[in-house]
């Protein structure tokens, strides 16, 4: 099963190049180039993971990330920077984070932590289908 993955960045050169070579590793990859775009995407498709950079003009990936993580829990964020600090990402993990990787990120190691993202975000959607299956069995006295 590929990878489904929302790249957002407002580099668009950048973004169309990782893109590319996502894709090219089997992983079905669509952008965005602002933060409002990506929420957008995200109302609209179902991704297994964001790679979203931490600054954009609009909104950064910090308020970009409470975000997505308020209307989807299980969503699962990598954040790409070439501005990290410590503090930023202390908060962006406190917030539901997955990572924190310094632009460019080797692609082997992004590869990685998006395998992981989307195993955990499976795990994470089948806990959550079962606790409502217990739920409805709970509540309809079979």
């Amino acid at each position: 099963m590929s990878e489904k993955v929302l790249i957002i960045d407002d580099e668009q050169e950048f973004t169309e190049a990782l893109a590319e070579r996502m894709t090219n590793r089997g992983m079905d990859v669509s952008t965005s180039s602002s933060a409002i775009e990506g929420l957008q995407s995200v109302e609209e498709k179902v991704f297994d993971v964001v790679v979203l950079d931490l600054q954009m003009p609009e909104m950064d990936g910090i308020e970009t990330l409470k975000i997505l993580k308020k209307k989807n829990p299980e969503l699962q964020v990598i954040l790409l920077t070439g501005h990290a600090t410590v503090e930023k990402g202390i908060e962006a993990m406190k917030l539901g984070a997955m990572d924190l990787l310094e632009k460019p990120a080797d692609l082997t190691t992004l590869t990685e932590k998006i395998k992981k993202a989307q195993a955990k975000r499976i795990i994470l959607v089948e806990k959550k289908a079962e606790k409502r299956i217990k739920e409805i069995m709970e509540t309809r006295g079979w």
